[in-house]
């Protein structure tokens, strides 16, 4: 925890919303607020399908890599497991989005 009490913190491209969508995560991870999540447990179950649906269909996802090398499949899924861990590690924290 730092001294802002932030725990976790990690950026992401936008490149990537229309493979977040594919997973039906868009919402939830770029605009958790809007969506009823306050807490990093809220994002643990979704967060833990969509992984498990890219990992099983990597092809599916791929095909959203942005052409300019800027939100890949590659760097989406460890990030994902990334924010999966912090949740699980921290389910009573808040979950903020910056924009």
């Amino acid at each position: 925890m730092d001294d802002s009490g932030e725990v976790f913190s990690q950026n992401i491209t936008h490149n990537l919303g229309k493979m977040a969508e594919e997973a039906g995560i868009y919402g939830i991870v770029w605009h958790p607020e809007d969506n009823g999540i306050t807490s990093a447990a809220q994002l643990v179950e979704p967060l833990t399908c969509a992984i498990a649906e890219m990992k099983a269909d990597p092809a599916r996802f791929k095909k959203h890599n942005s052409p300019n090398g800027w939100g890949l499949y590659e760097n989406f899924v460890p990030w994902l497991e990334k924010l999966l861990s912090a949740c699980r590690e921290h389910p009573g924290s808040a979950v903020v989005a910056s924009r």
